[in-house]
């Protein structure tokens, strides 16, 4: 039986490993091989990537691919995507180079508004603490001087403060829902810090306001913390284009765009479809948030309540054809930085930022925006031509080569060999044995 490791985090690196190596691994002295294989030669470089966390071990690689030709706002961009998926770079490529010919994508910012919030227990009358709001809520403002000034001067900050009552939802619950500008910042220690000073200065303010009984006084602070649900942070994708233009599919234009809008219109009353639909846009979002440093965690969180916000989860692309023209678009929460953590430590990160010109978080939000548009519209167009499992396999094929250790003559015979043939799991095993019986 395995036994606790005392004092886990105070052992080297290489400690670490020898530790974990010899207590989980059948073959220890292969683990650590593979686990040292991964760590960089560039000592400085590696010891950046060791700091990014805690208890690093390794590094842990994702590919980092380029999907050109995106014409958006009627600028070319080339943009940066970090997936392990199969198909998801070229599908982002392919829907490009479709709309680039039709005009490109068109993007707006609609609000650039986050969250953050005090959680707090008050036992006694409402009205007296909706008069001590009013009386400490300057205080609030004045004492976050130090923490905002800086933003501040570059036109952000503190948007305003309110007293929300959520009695009728948990007994004597009340918070603080304030509201932030971060500007290029994704605002997360800005926002988290100005909280706590929040939460100081209200619980202190609450002691010395003779209108409080002794009972009113004892406010309890639960916590201080940003919310990830940041509704009024939007911004909005869009492509359309006459519907005669959408001709490259051997499918009649006409049904082409009425099987584009059925398969929107199933996923917006269809929450089993909406799913997978939803999760098509983020292959796109989540791959150019990890290429830029941002955190990607809180973007699925936040944009998946979006698609819930109104009692029932749905797609959150929409598709119409009026008056012979052909439209699809999507509008999502997204809080992005373009400044502050891995975006200036990371050395891909900088690179990939640079490749997309060093945009402000707000078009940053478009070109991520329209990354999940085009990747939802490639999904899209394959499901409802050829079926998605044809180039999705296809593209899969190397994974299948590799789980079979091919060699690189084998890789080639079976790309060309599978160049009209549906590439599945089983037919590409069959096909890799036959081979090699033959040879």
């Amino acid at each position: 039986m395995k036994q606790p490791v005392e004092g886990f985090s105070r052992l080297t690196k290489n400690q670490k490993i020898d530790w974990l190596a010899k207590a989980y691994f059948a073959n220890p002295e292969k683990a650590v091989t593979i686990f040292k294989k991964y760590w960089n030669d560039d000592e400085k470089l590696q010891k950046l990537h060791d700091e990014f966390i805690e208890n690093t071990i390794t590094n842990y690689y994702l590919p980092l691919g380029i999907a050109p030709n995106f014409l958006i706002n009627d600028r070319l961009y080339t943009i940066p995507m970090a997936i392990e998926e199969s198909s998801v770079v070229a599908a982002a490529g392919k829907a490009a180079k479709f709309w680039s010919k039709r005009g490109g994508f068109k993007a707006e910012v609609i609000a650039t508004e986050k969250i953050g919030q005090v959680h707090f227990i008050y036992k006694g009358d409402s009205e007296r603490l909706q008069n001590y709001f009013t009386h400490i809520k300057p205080g609030l403002f004045n004492d976050t001087e130090t923490i905002t000034g800086n933003m501040k001067k570059r036109g952000g900050g503190i948007i305003d403060i309110e007293l929300r009552d959520k009695t009728d939802e948990l007994e004597n619950y009340y918070q603080l829902h304030c509201t932030f500008n971060t500007l290029d910042a994704m605002g997360a220690n800005f926002i988290n810090s100005c909280l706590e000073q929040f939460a100081k200065t209200f619980k202190e303010g609450a002691v010395e306001y003779t209108a409080f009984n002794a009972e009113e006084k004892k406010i309890q602070i639960i916590m201080s913390i940003l919310s990830n649900y940041v509704p009024d942070c939007r911004v909005k994708a869009a492509v359309s284009c006459k519907v005669d233009a959408l001709n490259e599919d051997r499918m009649p234009p006409e049904e082409f765009a009425d099987k584009f809008v059925r398969a929107v219109e199933i996923a917006r009353i269809e929450p089993y479809r909406a799913v997978t639909h939803n999760k098509g846009i983020m292959n796109g979002v989540d791959a150019v948030v990890l290429a830029t440093g941002n955190d990607f965690r809180a973007v699925e969180a936040g944009v998946h309540a979006y698609a819930a916000k109104d009692g029932k989860y749905t797609s959150l692309t929409r598709a119409s054809v009026k008056d012979g023209t052909f439209r699809f678009e999507m509008e999502i929460p997204l809080t992005l930085g373009t400044v502050g953590g891995l975006t200036s430590l990371h050395p891909l990160v900088k690179l990939s930022l640079e490749m997309l010109g060093n945009p402000s978080a707000p078009e940053l939000m478009q070109i991520v925006a329209v990354a999940g548009l085009a990747q939802n519209f490639a999904a899209i167009r394959s499901l409802i031509t050829t079926g998605i499992q044809k180039g999705h396999m296809k593209m899969h094929l190397l994974n299948i080569l590799n789980q079979l250790h091919a060699t690189e003559e084998e890789k080639e015979y079976f790309v060309r060999y599978f160049k009209d043939k549906t590439a599945t799991h089983r037919s590409v095993t069959e096909a890799f044995y036959r081979l090699r019986e033959k040879a």
